[in-house]
């Protein structure tokens, strides 16, 4: 690895993040993994976090992320989350000439559900020019690649490293009783918490029963309307919102559930779906980011993002076709296997900021092709 032009004996990386670090959502919980890859792979790993207002910046913040990058040494190879990258171009330039700068995309900020034409003319914007002064961009997906021209990036410049998984135990079918769905998600527009509220709330005859996990203080209107909407449909005695859960509590409930369901509107890649199936855990799901991939054609049932009536026929099929469930439950403990490992990622990643150091010292902004973490071997 190459620090300021010269060799070190361990290679180091600043790695800068908006918020907690140890926040419940598949975004840091991709950077976790990674950052933990990379230490064990002999990597001296910097976290720099920044505010929490990200990406939506106070003044203080603003100034803050410019102070932590003014900070950084000369020749620093520096990752930074595009929660917090996109929103602050003028510091990246800044900065563009003696840092190795690297970008790492999980999905575009523009492209959010529910913000308006102004907000998303104002981050495109925003993006395009934090994203041209990246010397390389990471995404995590093949379908936020795709998205990234549209942000004036040339497809040389990025590479893909897709996220790891953890096997957990194989989610126990229950004989009897209503089914049992899980939901893991973040309340906020994007996820699509609404559409599967009133896709369930046409299925009131049918046994069932909804425990959704993720934060809901992220956005504290969407909760609002979310409860709101629980009562006008009288479902809010079936449907439990728990909350930001620890990740050994969010493991059980997996194991517990019978069917994972996530109506999501736009994914980078589909974590959630990812940890579904390392436990065996039949789909259903939307056609967004990796998802298709990661679910193929046994696994679950994926409608398109919005398709509030493909969703109210899929979740009806599971409910009343038992034997569907049984088949899509088996081809969600064969798809577990083909999932890829943490440790390709890690070192994919290892090798990508390797070569980024190496070129930029050599005077080059770019590598060229791009890299995928292999799928893990079974």
């Amino acid at each position: 690895m190459l620090q300021g032009c010269g060799v070190t004996e361990t290679p180091s990386l600043e790695f800068v993040i908006p918020g907690r670090l140890a926040s419940a959502t598949g975004g840091y919980g991709y950077d976790r993994r990674i950052i933990a890859g990379l230490a064990a792979l002999g990597w001296k790993v910097t976290v720099r976090p920044l505010d929490a207002s990200f990406p939506r910046p106070t003044a203080m913040a603003m100034q803050q992320a410019a102070e932590v990058f003014a900070d950084l040494p000369d020749g620093a190879l520096v990752l930074v989350d595009g929660l917090a990258g996109g929103a602050m171009p003028q510091v990246l330039q800044q900065h563009a000439a003696r840092l190795h700068l690297l970008g790492l995309v999980h999905h575009p900020l523009a492209a959010e559900t529910g913000l308006g034409p102004a907000v998303v003319r104002e981050l495109l914007q925003s993006e395009r020019q934090a994203l041209a002064a990246m010397r390389h961009v990471i995404v995590t997906s093949a379908a936020t690649r795709g998205m990234l021209p549209a942000y004036g990036v040339d497809l040389q410049r990025v590479s893909i490293i897709e996220p790891g998984t953890e096997r957990g135990p194989l989610a126990l079918p229950r004989v009897g009783g209503p089914l049992r769905m899980l939901c893991v998600a973040t309340l906020i527009p994007r996820k699509g918490h609404d559409l599967l509220f009133d896709a369930l709330a046409s299925l009131k005859s049918l046994q069932w029963q909804l425990a959704c996990a993720g934060s809901a203080s992220s956005s504290p209107g969407t909760t609002l309307k979310l409860r709101t909407q629980l009562a006008r449909l009288g479902i809010e005695d079936r449907v439990t919102l728990l909350g930001e859960t620890a990740p050994g509590a969010v493991a059980r409930l997996y194991q517990q559930a019978d069917l994972f369901v996530l109506p999501t509107r736009l994914e980078g890649y589909g974590m959630a779906v990812a940890e579904a199936l390392a436990h065996g855990l039949p789909v259903i799901s939307t056609t967004t980011g990796a998802i298709v991939d990661l679910v193929g054609p046994d696994a679950g049932l994926l409608v398109a993002p919005g398709d509030l009536a493909g969703l109210q026929q899929a979740l009806r099929r599971v409910l009343d076709q038992p034997a569907l469930l049984a088949a899509l439950r088996a081809g969600a403990a064969a798809a577990r296997l083909r999932l890829p490992h943490w440790e390709h990622a890690a070192r994919n990643m290892a090798l990508i900021l390797a070569a980024a150091g190496q070129r930029s010292c050599a005077g080059l902004s770019a590598m060229p092709g791009t890299t995928t973490a292999p799928g893990a071997a079974s």
